[in-house]
């Protein structure tokens, strides 16, 4: 955050990764965008019982496999950044 916005390098206590990346001024692809989008999901549903049940049906292992290669995409994409 410091190395794009010297600003304001103290990253603020949030878990929303599309505004982290705002405030440090980073410009996220849209392909990376939708990724994010989904992963950030995770924070909100592992919080809440009634979301933590919901999340937990949509967990196939199917889409566990998917999204653990989309965070890994971001991950690379992240440290080029």
């Amino acid at each position: 955050m410091q190395k794009n916005n010297p600003e304001n390098p103290i990253a603020p206590k949030i878990h929303n990764l599309i505004l982290l990346s705002q405030k440090a001024n980073i410009e996220v692809p849209n392909e990376i965008r939708k990724k994010i989008q989904v992963i950030n999901t995770f924070n909100i549903s592992a919080r809440y019982d009634d979301y933590k049940e919901n999340f937990k049906q949509k967990c196939t292992d199917e889409y566990t496999m998917e999204q653990i290669k989309n965070i890994e995409e971001v991950q690379k994409w992240l440290k080029k950044q």
